[in-house]
């Protein structure tokens, strides 16, 4: 079985290259630097010398190359949809039913046909939504859009439905649950499939043992879409279908060692949007242990952290140069800092500022100025003169502490 998935693997990097180095202007563009001719590369090994592209830099090679920054390989005429991601990153969707491959993750979860599907995550300019609403529609299941809707909406939607499965983050799977079991019209979920944030070992113990819920977890982006899942086994995300999966270790970008951290890096024969070698600034690890299950090929170990300068908040990724975007111009703020930290399994995001001398903040103002950039309203703490210091960093993730 390994054999046949290490096979795969490499048809598929092959047929990556030829295809990106074709219909992809930046993929010619880096395999020409790299010396690679696109016959050259005929397997996973092969992609070595080619040098990764990192999601972060993203923003500027679409800035340079609107607005896809020479990655596209199909007219624009053609695409369903252009997304905007936090970053900010242009996202390009074509026009296939489950364009971002989620049904592969829906089934293994145990979703089926005709089920009524609460969907959480927001129908907006970002894709996450409308990715898990391809997907679900794709298995045939009764799509609830939830989105950025009050709680109270989603779960009175849900109750009134019958939804009996959730697709969002976790954590507001956690919120929905409990307001539902406050109001004493408890939600009949029996599985979801969660992505978008970390599922602490601790969060998904209590949404299965204390409100019968059989949570699995997907791994994907807008840019790759899906990048793995579990299988009911909950050991590891299975490597999806379609796409190749690296890990490399972030010192010097060779192959990690099984159990060794590394960025997850992923090649993507998509017609619409191919990747080689695309640093998705994800560390993971391998887990080579043969699946109980008999699915061929490694596991991912699950979400290390992060390689890159963006952190993950309520399934939203923050930048430091949006942070810069919505702060810096601002002349009565003369020194910030954003600080991600956890209450209980929620996240919870705030940005201290210091005002410049004789200046007042508006701390409501500027929440709501920073929410349009980043996505994700913060709590402005407005805090006394030498709170910050010079050299602290824009965006921390306490978290990690």
């Amino acid at each position: 079985m390994r054999e046949d998935w290490s096979e795969l693997q490499d048809r598929i990097a092959a047929r990556a290259v030829s295809y990106g180095a074709e219909h992809s202007a930046e993929i010619g563009r880096r395999l020409a630097r790299a010396g690679v001719r696109p016959n050259d590369v005929r397997g996973v090994a092969d992609l070595e010398p080619i040098p990764v592209l990192a999601k972060d830099e993203l923003p500027a090679l679409q800035a340079a190359d609107p607005p896809f920054g020479g990655m596209l390989a199909a007219p624009l005429a053609s695409l369903a949809r252009i997304y905007r991601s936090p970053g900010p990153i242009n996202d390009p969707q074509g026009t296939g039913a489950d364009f971002s491959r989620l049904a592969t993750a829906l089934e293994a979860a145990g979703f089926r046909p005709g089920e009524v599907v609460l969907n959480s995550f927001s129908y907006h300019l970002t894709p996450g939504g409308l990715m898990l609403d391809g997907g679900l529609r794709a298995v045939g299941c009764v799509v609830i859009p939830g989105g950025s809707s009050a709680i109270a909406g989603q779960t009175e939607a849900a109750h009134a439905a019958g939804a009996t499965a959730y697709t969002g983050i976790p954590q507001v799977l956690l919120t929905l649950l409990e307001r539902a079991e406050e109001s004493e019209q408890p939600l009949g979920f029996e599985r979801a499939l969660v992505t978008g944030a970390a599922l602490p070992p601790s969060l998904r113990a209590r949404l299965q043992d204390g409100f019968g819920v059989d949570v699995y977890q997907a791994y994907a982006a807008a840019d790759t879409g899906l990048i793995g899942y579990e299988c009911p086994e909950k050991d590891g995300w299975h490597v999806a279908p379609e796409v190749v999966v690296e890990v490399l270790r972030p010192a010097d970008g060779r192959p990690a060692a099984e159990g060794e951290t590394g960025q997850v890096v992923v090649t993507s024969p998509n017609e619409v949007y191919p990747l080689v070698r695309f640093g998705t600034g994800d560390l993971s690890a391998w887990n080579r242990a043969p699946c109980p299950r008999g699915c061929p090929g490694p596991r991912l170990a699950g979400f290390l952290g992060r390689v890159g300068e963006g952190v993950k908040v309520r399934g939203m990724f923050v930048h430091p140069r949006e942070l810069a975007a919505a702060l810096g111009p601002d002349p009565a703020v003369v020194r910030y800092q954003a600080v991600v930290s956890a209450e209980g399994a929620r996240d919870v995001f705030t940005v201290r500022v210091e005002a410049a001398p004789g200046r007042v903040i508006d701390a409501a103002g500027l929440a709501g100025r920073i929410r349009e950039v980043v996505k994700i309203r913060p709590a402005v703490e407005v805090v006394p003169s030498g709170t910050i210091p010079d050299e602290a960093r824009p965006l921390v993730d306490a978290r990690e502490e």
